[in-house]
């Protein structure tokens, strides 16, 4: 293994701890937490994590081991449904990112009419269509056998080894990467743009009031004014960076393994295989950032897991101080005999 594989094989080795540990914790949050699973958009968050943690287990180990021994790890029959699973895990985790942007910009946009217009029945078909969208491309592909190993990525996913079938399967990819990468996108950027609208909006009406009480307090102290206007320019910053995040980590994570799967369609452009694991493990970076981004940097799940942290170091502190007692006890009664 050259330098640069062994460093490709490191990257693979801690996203695939760190992600597997932030998505466990996610799940652990949702399922200790009523609250959260009140909530429609945590059936978003748990279709999400779903596919995260599937993706970890699956697809991430044999990719590594396609790395390291620069060949198809397993066999045909391994290696298509790994494939099938690649396919279907990664349309499925951006429609489920379009569907938490909808989600927002109805609670945003709409908040009077949320509950009627985001019921638990609504986010259940939005996932059924999800599910419905993200399983018609794999069938399709494995059925004409555009599933296989592929050496730029050193991974089993969409692939196709017959020359006579190059215009179908360019045609096949061209339509996935659209109604997968680009309308997810497409609706991110609609969603959080209304979003963002609408915190502007409310945040210079809240500016107005501000400055109008600091006006009218006249023997106020320059501190707390200094905050006031401090605070006013972090809540103005505050949804901006948000979105930023939403949008920024979709695109800069997908954009490249997309666009060097389409360039790669081009037989006049050549590809190097370093940068075909690169934009792959771009790609996998999305399962890392998912559950920061879209759960556990949140107040409520930083609540939740440091309850679950609270709750097992009490019962490890109270088992700790029984087992203490029961020894002395049985100390006392040995000195008494």
């Amino acid at each position: 293994m050259s330098i640069w594989e062994v460093i490709l094989a490191f990257v693979v080795v801690v996203l695939m701890l760190v992600a597997l540990l932030a998505n466990v914790l996610v799940l652990l949050c949702f399922l200790y937490s009523a609250d959260i699973r009140k909530q429609v958009p945590g059936l978003f968050i748990l279709n999400l994590t779903f596919c995260n943690l599937l993706m970890t287990v699956s697809n991430m180990p044999l990719t590594l081991a396609g790395i390291i021994y620069k060949s198809q790890p397993g066999g045909d029959q391994i290696c298509h449904i790994v494939g099938f699973l690649e396919t279907f895990l990664t349309t499925n985790s951006m429609l489920s990112m379009a569907a938490l942007s909808i989600d927002r910009w109805i609670a945003v946009v709409f908040p009077l009419s949320y509950h009627s217009k985001m019921r638990y029945r609504d986010a259940a078909l939005i996932l059924s269509y999800t599910w419905l969208h993200s399983v018609s491309f794999p069938i399709v592909a494995a059925s004409l056998s555009w599933v296989g190993f592929h050496h730029l990525y050193a991974s089993c996913t969409l692939y196709n080894k017959r020359p006579e079938d190059r215009t179908q399967f360019v045609i096949f990819t061209g339509v996935f990467h659209a109604l997968s990468f680009l309308l997810s996108l497409i609706v991110l950027c609609f969603t959080y743009l209304k979003v963002l609208k609408v915190a502007r909006f409310h945040c210079k009406r809240i500016d107005v009031i501000t400055m109008q009480t600091l006006v009218l307090l006249v023997d106020i102290h320059p501190s707390v004014r200094e905050r006031c206007l401090e605070e006013q320019k972090r809540r103005r910053q505050r949804a901006t960076k948000k979105i930023s995040t939403f949008i920024g980590t979709f695109i800069l994570c997908f954009a490249p393994y997309v666009i060097t799967r389409l360039v790669e369609l081009s037989s006049v452009v050549h590809i190097n295989s370093h940068w075909g694991i690169i934009s792959k493990c771009l790609a996998y970076s999305k399962v890392v950032s998912d559950p920061f981004v879209y759960s556990l940097l949140r107040h409520q799940y930083r609540k939740t897991w440091k309850d679950i942290i609270n709750k097992i170091l009490k019962r490890s502190s109270i088992n700790s101080s029984a087992l203490t007692s029961e020894s002395h006890n049985r100390n006392i009664l040995q000195l008494n005999e």
